[in-house]
Formats: C-alpha cells, structure tokens, sequence
C-alpha cells in the first residue's frame, strides 16, 4: 500500500492496503477507506467517515467527521485544467492554483458523483446519486 507522508488516526480501516493510494494526506479515527480509492496531498479527511471504493479526493479538499462518499465519487480542483502553459511549457505545480472544496459533517455524496472544485456541500446535505452540484 503506497503510504506516503500520511497521518492515519485509531482504528482507521483500509480495506484492501495494496489497493489504494494515500499520500500526503490525514485520515482522522475510525474512518473506512474502500478499494482503489485514491487521496492525494493535503487532503484531510474527519473521524468516522466512509469512503466507498473508486473515489478519487484530490488536493484542495477537506470532508469533515461523519461523511459518507459513496462509489466511483471524483472531486475536482481546476476549474480550467490544461496541459500546457500560454507559452506551450509543460505545466507544473507552479502554474495552477488549487481551488478548494468543504464538505461539511454528517453529509452524504451519492455514487458516480463529481464535485466541481469551489463547493461548500453543507452539513448533513445529501448530494444524489450521479449528481452534479
């Protein structure tokens, strides 16, 4: 299991360790990470939530305690990605802007969900299945 820089607090469960990728992030107590879910840096993640398996939580995010993410769900951080700069230049870290995303506690993410970078989804806000906030 690629854990790299990641903070993990009690009785985090990771379901299948050598299928999924943390990095650089914090996953907070007793939290459940499924299969082939992916955090990446400075991503926190709060005590108790359930994260189902084919997630992607990138950069930029914080979901409080008590949040379930439901399967296949796919955060975003740009809101113009590209892959190139004006100049034609490879794009870098230095070049881009993270733009952050809150979900707050007690909320529930449907499956399929992508969450555009910039939202604040509220406490125990429920986001259907396959939605587009």
């Amino acid at each position: 299991m690629p854990l790299h820089n990641v903070e993990l607090g009690f009785d985090v469960k990771i379901l299948h360790p050598d299928l999924v990728n943390l990095y650089g992030c914090r996953i907070g107590d007793q939290t459940k990470i499924g299969t082939f879910v992916e955090v990446q840096r400075n991503v926190c993640i709060g005590a108790r939530c359930k994260i189902s398996s084919h997630s992607f939580i990138c950069e930029g995010v914080t979901i409080e305690d008590e949040v379930f993410v439901g399967h296949h769900v796919t955060f975003i951080n740009d809101p113009f990605p590209r892959a190139t700069t004006v100049q034609g230049g490879v794009q870098t870290d230095a070049d881009w802007v993270v733009v952050p995303t809150r979900v707050c506690r007690d909320a529930s993410i449907g499956s399929g969900v992508v969450i555009l970078c910039g939202v604040t989804i509220e406490e125990g806000a429920m986001v259907g299945a396959g939605a587009d906030p």
